[in-house]
């Protein structure tokens, strides 16, 4: 594929909130693949001047105002605003390798059941591999013949291909989950759909961590979206005992207790939403969790 041909297969959905200079240096190389994408970025309410500085600097990149934070709620917001069947998903630090974006879309094309590919991630300029990409390798869940990589039950949202209407079918992203663990809902219901879940190497993406994080925050959603995740899709029994490990860990980790408590302050708000897998999809969970 030469530079001047664009692959309407696939579009790019980032979110941002607040990192200018991370962005614009994503963009660098998103806007340099030989697949020339089309891409769309949703600001989560920057007060940076993000969007001014995009369209200054790359005026082919459409810039949507999400109205606020509105956390990976934003990505869904993304993939309603675009047209290509399958959707590349980045955060505001990380970007696509060439060639990694064509070779998902023939995936998807070539896999009618085939609903998230996840990729593998490389770290800052050393490319170190960020050690989730290990533990997806090792998947201990049953692969179908005809899958094209690793089966999983979950996925790394900045760093995955969706297609765009198995997506929108299962509801996208949770709109309170923020950022932290906002994929478990979303990956078990696509399962509970038929829809493949995999990991697939040979695909990649960069990630320069931004030093902006805030860690304590993302630490506490992480738990309290765990939590609700247990709430809303596990069997009581599975959710009880989910719940019970959470509660042991509460001394050690102040992030972590409040994220237990804002689960707990949340639960009247999310159980009306509580539908349990079906017993396959609970089987593979709780395989998972016994190699944890």
């Amino acid at each position: 594929m030469s530079i001047s041909e664009s692959d309407w297969r696939v579009a790019v959905v980032m979110i941002t909130h607040n990192r200018c200079e991370e962005v614009l240096r994503s963009l660098e190389h998103l806007t340099c693949l030989p697949e020339q994408p089309s891409i769309l970025v949703v600001d989560n309410g920057s007060a940076d001047g993000t969007a001014t500085a995009i369209t200054r600097r790359f005026p082919q990149v459409a810039v949507l105002d999400a109205g606020g934070n509105r956390g990976a709620a934003g990505r869904t917001l993304g993939v309603r605003h675009v047209e290509a069947p399958y959707v590349a998903f980045c955060d505001d630090d990380t970007w696509w390798e060439p060639g990694s974006l064509e070779r998902a879309a023939d995936l998807f094309d070539a896999h009618a059941r085939l609903g998230v590919l996840t990729a593998r991630v490389l770290l800052g300029p050393g490319a170190r591999e960020d050690p989730a990409c290990v533990e997806m390798e090792r998947s201990p869940l049953p692969a179908e013949p005809e899958m094209p990589g690793r089966p999983l039950l979950g996925f790394l949202a900045g760093a995955s291909v969706v297609r765009r209407s198995a997506f929108l079918e299962a509801g996208g992203f949770p709109e309170n989950a923020f950022i932290g663990g906002e994929e478990q809902v979303l990956a078990v219901d696509l399962a509970t759909r038929g829809w493949w879940l995999c990991y697939v190497p040979e695909l990649v993406v960069h990630h320069y961590p931004s030093p902006r994080r805030d860690l304590f925050a993302r630490r506490s959603h992480l738990m309290r979206n765990a939590l609700w995740f247990a709430w809303l899709r596990r069997p009581l029994g599975s959710a009880l005992r989910r719940t019970f490990r959470a509660a042991c860990a509460l001394p050690w980790d102040a992030a972590v207790r409040h994220g237990f408590f804002a689960a707990l302050a949340g639960l009247p708000g999310v159980l009306h939403q509580r539908r349990v897998v079906p017993p396959e999809v609970e089987r593979s969970l709780r395989l998972l969790e016994s190699r944890r």
